[in-house]
């Protein structure tokens, strides 16, 4: 069976997950960040402690988050990796306590099925898996509790994926191998309405594939899955701006208006409240088509 035919080539305005169905049919959504790690690229550290992780994610909600993405190891560059029990006992008691506290969908950022599967038994709805499900059990673990998963691509491994990252057409080569991905998913027993599909912004790319793929992002559409992307903070717009020790907040929002105008449908970042303030505005005055 060729599950392509089963899959609209049209922008996708919704997203099913476990318990409930994610319009999206004008703003992109917005995925907050919660980091329970002591070496993430940006935030490190800041929410390493429950407490403050959970406030964390209490507050991104308040500022307008539409989703929380809850992680336990970092994924960038040349980072170390974590034991799962490791990473579960960084993540569990964040995920416990933000179920009880929050109405927003959470998000379980992680490449191991064992930490996936007790984080959708406490209540999660969507696997983030920067690994594109090529794991076998992860993919049986989305199926059996029939979780909303977002697919990412990633050239390489983050101990590696910044050597040396190579592609003849950037675009392309990774809209091909998320459409594979896609097909494969689905033939396995996945809901086509169930899957998300991510560039992987700064995962085996470099600063010049970064500013393709965000320019570029409309092409995605034509999967017909929605598409997140994660730029937040990320080192392209240090090196845009001109200074990589800056702040890149500004930056972010910029590519964040850009993603909007193309129509992404989910858009993963650290500051909220000032990203949703941008949209609100960039909306207002004819920045979104209809």
């Amino acid at each position: 069976m060729d599950s392509d035919n089963h899959i609209s080539h049209e922008r996708a305005t919704s997203w099913t997950i476990r318990t409930r169905v994610l319009r999206i049919d004008k703003r992109p959504l917005l995925m907050g960040i919660v980091n329970v790690t002591p070496d993430s690229f940006s935030d490190g550290g800041n929410f390493f402690d429950v407490t403050r992780a959970v406030e964390h994610g209490r507050t991104l909600v308040q500022q307008g988050a539409d989703l929380l993405d809850i992680g336990g190891e970092s994924t960038r560059p040349y980072s170390s990796p974590v034991t799962p029990d490791e990473e579960l006992r960084r993540v569990m008691p964040v995920v416990e306590r933000l179920r009880d506290v929050v109405n927003v969908p959470l998000s379980i950022d992680t490449s191991k099925p064992e930490v996936a599967r007790y984080a959708l038994q406490a209540g999660v709805e969507i696997i983030n898996d920067v690994t594109g499900f090529e794991n076998e059990e992860m993919l049986r673990v989305a199926v059996e509790y029939g979780a909303g998963i977002c697919v990412m691509h990633m050239q390489g491994r983050p101990q590696t994926m910044q050597d040396n990252p190579e592609y003849q057409d950037v675009v392309r080569e990774i809209l091909e191998y998320l459409r594979k991905r896609r097909d494969v998913l689905v033939r396995q027993g996945v809901e086509p309405g169930k899957i998300c599909l991510d560039p992987g912004i700064g995962f085996g790319k470099t600063h010049e594939h970064n500013l393709t793929l965000l320019s570029n992002c409309q092409r995605f559409h034509d999967l017909g899955c929605p598409i997140l992307v994660g730029h937040s903070r990320k080192g392209f717009i240090g090196k845009v701006l001109g200074d990589k020790q800056g702040d890149r907040t500004a930056g972010s929002i910029g590519v964040a208006l850009s993603l909007a105008q193309q129509r992404v449908q989910i858009i993963r970042v650290h500051d909220i409240q000032r990203v949703r303030r941008a949209l609100l505005l960039f909306e207002a005055t004819g920045g979104i088509a209809s």
